[in-house]
């Protein structure tokens, strides 16, 4: 059975609580045991961590090395600025899939420009917990 570490960045706990008319009602608990049934049904052992803090998941990134075997990640605003998480990414040479709820193309412009889509595998955004899906999706007929 493949490993596969699915990391939600910051905020992400507050799925169901914060931008409603972006990210909906459903809280993030009722979407990551969605997620974790999903996984199942491919086959794959899910491990879902979340952090609103940068380093904490550099670490589990690092921690992912040798461990797992796929990594999914919707690193939230992170995903816009953070070099230490793209050099994460890229240092622990594990097949990664962006992943992002809302489609960051149609929201503000800061949320336009990806800096970890260039060390990922592949991309998902704009279809809700969907997004979860395909890129869990992606990741079992990757590996």
């Amino acid at each position: 059975m493949k490993k596969i570490l699915f990391i939600l960045g910051p905020n992400l706990n507050m799925v169901g609580i914060r931008d409603r008319h972006v990210y909906g009602t459903e809280t993030a608990e009722s979407i990551n045991e969605q997620v974790k049934k999903w996984a199942d049904e491919l086959g794959l052992e899910l491990e879902i961590y979340q952090s609103n803090h940068e380093g904490d998941i550099i670490d589990k990134l690092h921690s992912a090395y040798g461990e797992k075997d796929g990594i999914m990640i919707n690193a939230g605003a992170l995903t816009h600025y953070s070099y230490a998480l793209r050099d994460a990414i890229e240092a622990v040479q594990i097949p990664t899939i962006e992943t992002h709820m809302s489609n960051i193309y149609a929201r503000e412009q800061f949320r336009h420009e990806s800096v970890i889509s260039a060390v990922c595998a592949g991309s998902v955004a704009g279809f809700g917990k969907l997004s979860y899906y395909l890129g869990l999706t992606a990741l079992a007929e990757m590996l």
